[in-house]
């Protein structure tokens, strides 16, 4: 049974308010450039969560120079979702655990509403698997920036506002940021529930199409927790992977590099 203690109330807060914050859109004059200014943070922003929290800070499935590193951790942490090094560490955790008993976001185990959300704002999962992130922990830049995880998306919002002040700020920073939760979490959630086992992987991972497209890719979710090591996770022609199209992009011009593909046994196909 999940208790009120449960939850860190320092996180919960500013979660809870930024959920409060969004609805200032219905209180002033609409304009279809605010809903490009939500568009524009969403997919950004989104990119650094797929890109930087997911493909290479959990999983190196390419390489990046230490600046390029650096700035993608940033651009990660504008979402507010948590430090890159805590991301990382409990998302290796979880790929070893996926929907088993120490999964700490297994719908399957604790309930959809505990793997969409109550995890995160949880006070049990505030620290992580020192041990299991040590090839990233070892940047000093890195660990300040995972201890102040909060500096980025309160840089990104404080500059919306100033800039463009509350009308701007309620479209582009708030808005964008809560759609911007709830569809990366379903990843965790939704995405152990909802669509098609391709790959025996012995969990409840499944690929889905409508969260392919919310995520940029991160939906195709059976594919990546078969082969967790590919940078590109819609595998076949049709399968919408726009993080790995961008990072392909980015490979061209040579900041990101050494994009690991997709691999299967030799007697399987996809």
């Amino acid at each position: 049974m999940i208790k009120l203690n449960d939850y860190n109330w320092g996180a919960v807060i500013p979660f809870f308010l930024l959920h409060i914050a969004w609805m200032g859109i219905f209180f002033v004059p609409f304009r279809w450039v605010y809903v490009a200014g939500a568009v524009a943070t969403y997919v950004v922003l989104m990119f650094g969560i797929t890109a930087g929290y997911h493909r290479y800070f959990s999983h190196r499935t390419y390489k990046l120079n230490r600046v390029a590193q650096f700035a993608m951790a940033v651009l990660a942490q504008a979402s507010g979702q948590k430090g890159v090094l805590w991301w990382a560490a409990h998302h290796r955790d979880h790929h070893r655990n996926s929907d088993q008993p120490e999964d700490l976001h297994s719908p399957w185990r604790w309930g959809l509403w505990w793997s969409h959300v109550g995890w995160v704002l949880s006070n049990k999962f505030d620290s992580y698997n020192h041990a299991g992130i040590k090839d990233m922990e070892k940047y000093p830049e890195l660990r300040w920036l995972d201890k102040y995880h909060w500096v980025p998306t309160t840089v990104f919002g404080a500059s919306v506002y100033l800039i463009g002040g509350a009308r701007w700020f309620f479209w582009a920073y708030a808005l964008a940021i809560v759609v911007l939760y709830h569809a990366t979490f379903t990843i965790n959630s939704l995405a152990h529930v909802w669509g098609s086992k391709r790959f025996p992987t012995g969990d409840e991972s499944r690929n889905n199409l409508v969260l392919a497209l919310l995520t940029m890719g991160e939906g195709w979710h059976n594919n990546h927790h078969f082969c967790m090591t590919s940078c590109r996770q819609g595998i076949k022609w049709w399968e919408i992977d726009v993080t790995y199209y961008v990072l392909k992009m980015l490979s061209a011009v040579g900041i990101a590099r050494d994009l690991r593909d997709f691999r299967l046994p030799a007697n399987q196909k996809a």
